[in-house]
């Protein structure tokens, strides 16, 4: 069962800082546990310099991208490599990804310059462009819970921010092998760490299940808004706050055509 869903909107630069704190704890983040981001200073041009990137890599033959596959959590992964929700019995989950971790510790895989120019840049800049949007955005959470808007900094949870950038390529239904049973874009699951933002290429497929402990689950799609991240709490954050704040479970249904959608998280430490 389906039904279309509205999350509320939280303007990252409207000047009423307490109004907008209140949104994000009462709507987005009680209510919901997802929620849009919008005017959060990560340039349109950028992004779409990051899905081209992101098509160009994806779209080099497997032998290519295998030359890059995953170790120290940076690298390639294979189309059903993957399986968010491990008590499936399917095969993995109709999806390839690619991982960029942290910068400063030089553990990140990079394709060649020669084979694709300015893809590292591309994704270095765009790191640092959404781990400050993510980092001004956290000073809105602290407001939400009745904390110093610098909280978080001062207990030293952005001291080493962990954010990880995935590029994610779901191939269209008909470019999968023809099976019977089941598979998901990305099976259901919550995200594990503080906050996630997701920006997508606006082709539909996320869905989320507000009341996960309910049965028979409801699943609600999750419309994109042009140039607005999807933010969502992760299961650190809804136990920081005593399950005030919810992470809410989410999946990608197969897409009918290519999807391609970049986020970033875990944030902060650990994060």
């Amino acid at each position: 069962m389906s039904n279309a869903l509205q999350l509320p909107i939280i303007d990252l630069a409207s000047p009423d800082r307490f109004s907008t704190a209140n949104s994000i704890r009462q709507q987005a983040c009680i209510d919901h546990g997802f929620f849009y981001l919008v005017n959060h200073g990560v340039d349109e041009e950028l992004v779409k310099k990051v899905f081209e990137q992101s098509s160009n890599f994806f779209s080099f033959p497997i032998e290519e991208k295998m030359k890059l596959a995953i170790k120290n959590h940076r690298g390639y992964t294979a189309l059903y490599a993957e399986k968010l929700d491990t008590t499936l019995t399917t095969k993995g989950d109709s999806k390839e990804t690619f991982y960029v971790g942290p910068l400063a510790d030089g553990l990140n895989q990079w394709p060649l310059e020669e084979d694709l120019p300015s893809w590292r840049s591309t994704m270095e800049t765009y790191h640092q462009k959404v781990l400050s949007a993510g980092t001004k955005l956290l000073s809105l959470i602290a407001l939400s819970l009745k904390l110093d808007e610098d909280f978080f900094g001062k207990v030293g949870a952005l001291n080493e921010p962990l954010g990880f950038i995935r590029l994610l390529h779901y191939p269209g239904s008909g470019d999968l092998d023809s099976s019977s049973e089941e598979v998901y874009g990305a099976s259901a699951h919550s995200d594990y760490g503080m906050i996630t933002l997701l920006m997508t290429d606006g082709v539909p497929g996320l869905q989320i299940c507000r009341e996960k402990s309910k049965q028979p689950q409801v699943w609600e799609d999750v419309p994109s808004i042009s140039g607005a991240f999807v933010v969502n709490i992760g299961d650190m954050l809804e136990r920081w706050t005593n399950c005030l704040f919810r992470s809410t479970l989410h999946r990608v249904l197969p897409p009918r055509q290519e999807r391609y959608s970049v986020m970033i998280h875990p944030f902060a430490v650990y994060a």
